[in-house]
């Protein structure tokens, strides 16, 4: 699905962690570690294009880049550590917008069913504003189930959600990875995770400028 070699991410023309070499495919989960400000979360946004990216060679569904960046922002999904929500909107009105910009329709007995599977029955029609953090967290993780997504890009995913929480999303993520989807997520080393995974861990760049994200 994705294969890169010699990729390292840049902050003011300067590479925050030496290059690295990776290949994911269906159904895996990869985690990404290292200390903080190496640019972990850096790595998720630039394989969007939204931070810079120095690259011998990636490629996409067989596609290289740069030309297959528009096919990664169409198939993959972005979990950040800001809830990507409107706090004026309820949680409905938020799941709609999402729903529409994937072209996905979202009929009322969907956010029920939604609101069943996220824990948050009951919330559908509070406005974002007034929710836990918690809470937040797991009305964002609607996103990550709108429209055809192969690759999931999960920012320290467990951050702000208790133990129900982050065993909803371990659910959520075992289910994507045994329908053929791939994960790629940050960690601290402290990701707990049954399922088998692989582990790249950047290190800085001895020129390199730390990421203060």
């Amino acid at each position: 699905m994705l294969q890169t070699h010699g990729l390292s991410c840049l902050r003011d023309a300067q590479p925050l962690f030496e290059p690295v070499a990776f290949t994911l495919v269906p159904g895996q989960l990869l985690l990404i570690e290292g200390e903080n400000g190496v640019g972990k979360t850096t790595l998720l946004r630039a394989l969007l294009g939204l931070a810079p990216l120095n690259v011998d060679s990636l490629a996409f569904d067989g596609l290289p880049w740069p030309g297959c960046l528009s096919q990664i922002r169409r198939r993959a999904r972005w979990l950040g550590h800001a809830p990507a929500l409107k706090p004026e909107l309820t949680v409905a009105e938020n799941w709609r917008f999402w729903a529409a910009l994937e072209e996905f329709p979202l009929a009322n007995a969907d956010v029920l069913v939604f609101g069943e599977r996220l824990k948050l029955q009951g919330f559908e029609d509070a406005r974002v504003g007034t929710l836990s953090a918690g809470q937040k967290k797991r009305a964002q993780l609607a996103r990550l189930l709108f429209g055809a997504a192969k690759l999931w890009l999960l920012d320290e995913p467990f951050a702000n959600l208790d133990r129900a929480g982050i065993a909803l999303i371990e659910a959520l993520m075992e289910t994507f990875l045994q329908a053929g989807g791939a994960i790629i997520a940050t960690s601290h080393g402290v990701l707990s995770f049954a399922r088998p995974h692989s582990t790249l861990v950047l290190h800085p760049a001895l020129q390199g400028a730390y990421d203060f994200e």
